[in-house]
């Protein structure tokens, strides 16, 4: 089947979105979505259509992504280690934090941006994946090649993650009453009640939990501001800086040359 020049061009404003909220550098984000187009177009053929353009190209500077982070050793803590430190707190359930900390932090741009930089290569673009570009859980398991299950645990963990750090210095242990549910039980439950993924009766059984439990509103207060904030961060109209749309038409110049090279050089035979 083949992607057409025309979709890499219409991809280009989207996945220089993604990769400056992964990079919060300009000039790092502009060299990935350059390798990123370089790549496609030198792989064109090997698209199938299985997903959609954009789902394939954000595959490619994901991949990139994580490989230049691996590369730079830039990750900010070992992956598990911190999602594993960050839940058993989660975990607790006389563990809390301020919401309103949270929120006024998440709604300042720069914090909600350095919290997301804080975030472990893999974490920090399925939730930008999903709540800033906006593309669902599957399609963030295809980008990244991992299960769905795998890819809704990322999202989710990375929230958490994200409403911890902004959290920071307000964190705070509350005394429990008899509250029915677990606290984990209906923290756990909380990314899928965003998203519109849990059945009618869990819904109701978190629902009631969130209405009586001192410590989980604050979290899940947190989880709605952090979510709406992130959201905030996709720009529907993204311009492409004029030096980088020069190297990306550089680039697909090179490689309608080659193309054509090529097919002389088969006629000739």
């Amino acid at each position: 089947m083949g992607i057409t020049h025309e979709e890499i061009t219409a991809a280009v404003p989207g996945l220089l979105r993604y990769a400056r909220v992964l990079t919060r550098d300009a000039a790092t984000a502009e060299d990935l979505v350059q390798d990123t187009v370089v790549r496609a177009l030198e792989r064109a053929a090997d698209f199938r259509g299985d997903s959609s353009a954009a789902t394939w190209l954000h595959r490619i500077l994901h991949h990139r992504f994580v490989d230049v982070v691996r590369a730079s050793r830039s990750d900010p803590v070992d992956a598990e280690e911190l999602a594993e430190r960050v839940e058993a707190d989660w975990r607790d359930d006389s563990y809390t934090v301020d919401a309103e900390t949270v929120l006024l932090r998440a709604e300042t741009a720069e914090e909600l941006r350095d919290a997301i930089i804080h975030l472990p290569a893999a974490y920090r673009s399925a939730v930008v994946l999903h709540d800033v570009q906006g593309l669902t859980s599957a399609a963030v398991a295809d980008i990244q090649d991992v299960s769905l299950a795998a890819a809704k645990q990322r999202i989710s963990r990375a929230r958490a993650m994200l409403v911890t750090h902004l959290a920071r210095g307000t964190e705070r242990r509350a005394a429990l009453g008899g509250i029915p549910l677990r606290c984990w039980d209906a923290r756990s439950r909380v990314s899928d009640y965003l998203d519109g993924d849990l059945d009618s009766a869990t819904r109701v059984a978190l629902e009631t939990h969130l209405g009586s439990c001192p410590t989980c509103p604050a979290l899940y207060a947190g989880l709605v501001g952090v979510r709406a904030a992130l959201g905030a961060l996709r720009d529907p109209d993204t311009v492409v800086p004029p030096a980088l749309a020069a190297r990306l038409r550089a680039a697909e110049q090179a490689s309608v040359a080659k193309d054509v090279a090529k097919d002389s050089g088969q006629a000739r035979r």
